[in-house]
């Protein structure tokens, strides 16, 4: 009796879904996926702070601005980020710009939404009692936040940083959209190619993005029993 699953295709396909055509061509497949997501993840959790840090100035002519922008990401989709990304860009730069690049500013700016978020409320989280203390002894508002809020309030950000960044990993398959060639890109390059084994490529994708975003789940999970054990001792 034949088999019901044939996954001959993935093993005929293997380094192409892992790594693309690298190194005898552009990296793609889950290598890329990668890629695009730790650069985004760390462009957006610098603009992320940035974005945190400003909604929280006093200055309504600052915060304001700040809110309605982080207001406004946040209720786009990521696609249509990603589109305008795709389109503008090279409009505004009078030259081409590469698909993962504009990938990779879309993601950041939709993510940095998020993250000045997470950065917020980490910041507010802490009691007011330690920041009327410390200006009491002298020192400055941006050195209270510098070296006694913030300090404090990114330990506790750091679960929701690791379970933004899981997200962030999945959030780049919409980045076939624009072609280019992350591990969704790759299935489908490898499904219209084969048009016999669709059910085994993408049963096969959906396996990586489990491992890769469950790893990540479980060292989010890790590092808040870590933190919780801190605040304990």
């Amino acid at each position: 009796m034949d088999a019901i699953f044939n996954f001959q295709v993935i093993t005929d396909n293997f380094t192409y879904f892992m790594i693309g055509r690298f190194p005898h061509g552009p990296l793609g497949g889950l290598g890329l996926t990668i890629y695009l997501a730790v650069v985004s993840c760390i462009l957006s959790f610098f603009g992320g702070l940035v974005l945190g840090l400003l909604s929280l100035v006093r200055n309504p002519f600052i915060s304001y601005p700040v809110n309605l922008f982080i207001n406004a990401v946040r209720g786009l989709p990521l696609l249509m980020v990603i589109f305008w990304m795709y389109f503008l860009l090279p409009a505004l730069m009078g030259r081409t710009v590469p698909e993962s690049q504009t990938v990779i500013m879309g993601l950041t700016l939709f993510t940095s939404a998020y993250m000045s978020q997470i950065v917020r409320a980490g910041i507010e989280g802490i009691p007011p009692g330690q920041t009327e203390a410390a200006i009491s002894t002298g020192l400055k508002h941006w050195q209270v936040m510098l070296y006694i809020v913030l300090p404090q309030g990114l330990r506790n950000m750091i679960p929701s940083f690791v379970n933004q960044f899981v997200s962030l990993i999945k959030d780049t398959s919409l980045a076939f959209i624009v072609g280019v060639s992350e591990l969704t890109h790759v299935a489908t390059q490898v499904n219209n190619r084969t048009m016999a084994y669709p059910t085994e490529i993408f049963i096969f994708i959906a396996v990586l993005y489990f491992f890769l975003c469950y790893a990540f789940t479980s060292l989010s999970r890790w590092l808040e029993q870590r933190l919780a054990w801190r605040k304990a001792i």
